[in-house]
């Protein structure tokens, strides 16, 4: 992937009040598995988690040893985020899981747009940034002077991320990234990848890719390409055959995008 903009710097050290723990699915759609991040300010008697990944009992009895957990806390409602909520919360013998869709929530109520989440040391603020899913939010952490931007899968530390038609929406997706790009110098810890150092710098590469990709987009239309296996056909040719299908979601969100902005007046 390339875009006008540098990419921020890859992070090898957390603070000292975040713990990854990677779950154990690694794959084309995944990267190197999905990140579960254990939050806990120093000296507090319960920690929070982001994302605690698939229903994989190995991944989350170590989850569990890092309780108690005041709550779990999900970015977004594909399952390898939140497919082990729920067996997470049975061991944690009932926390609260809490997200922005209903569907996924246990034991507390949904998660508001700019909800502040405070306690314990930490200071949770959600922040709405849907676009992959209708449902994402990103979550804005704050310990003592450190600030965490968890992204979940809106911005991954390698790579980008598939807007997948028709629940997620260009458009949305492009706010949502306009709106984390007022973040500067915000360490940035998202659902797939490596820490990046700059939220900001991080989702300004994101936007210029997007701006590149719907401009070949446009000319593929221009040139007759009016359904997603068209436009993949001719934007993307080297696409790995395994990861096709995502591709045509991406181009499904682009067209859907391009025809309503020539719509409007």
């Amino acid at each position: 992937m390339r875009g006008a903009a540098p990419e921020s710097a890859e992070v090898d050290r957390l603070p000292g009040w975040v713990t990854l723990l990677r779950a154990p699915n690694p794959g084309p759609m995944t990267l190197d598995g999905t990140n579960t991040w254990i939050l806990r300010a120093p000296g507090a008697d319960v920690a929070a988690v982001v994302d605690p990944g698939p229903l994989d009992e190995g991944h989350l009895r170590r989850i569990a040893e890092f309780g108690p957990f005041q709550f779990i806390l999900i970015t977004h409602g594909h399952h390898d985020h939140v497919e082990g909520a729920d067996r997470l919360s049975e061991l944690l013998g009932g926390t609260a899981v809490l997200a922005a869709d209903p569907a996924y929530c246990r034991n507390g109520d949904p998660l508001d747009p700019f909800e502040s989440l405070g306690g314990n040391g930490l200071e949770i603020s959600v922040v709405d940034t849907p676009g992959h899913t209708s449902d994402s939010v990103s979550f804005l952490v704050e310990c003592g002077d450190d600030r965490a931007m968890f992204t979940g899968d809106t911005i991954l530390g390698r790579g980008t991320t598939v807007v997948a038609h028709p629940d997620g929406d260009l458009g949305a997706y492009l706010d949502s990234l306009e709106l984390l790009s007022a973040y500067p110098e915000v360490l940035m810890l998202p659902g797939h990848g490596p820490a990046r150092a700059d939220t900001a710098e991080r989702a300004r590469f994101y936007l210029d890719h997007r701006r590149e990709r719907l401009a070949q987009v446009a000319a593929a239309m221009a040139a007759g390409a009016e359904t997603p296996a068209a436009v993949v056909d001719l934007v993307y040719p080297d696409i790995d055959p395994g990861v096709r299908f995502a591709a045509e979601w991406s181009a499904a969100a682009q067209l859907d995008y391009l025809r309503r902005k020539r719509m409007t007046p």
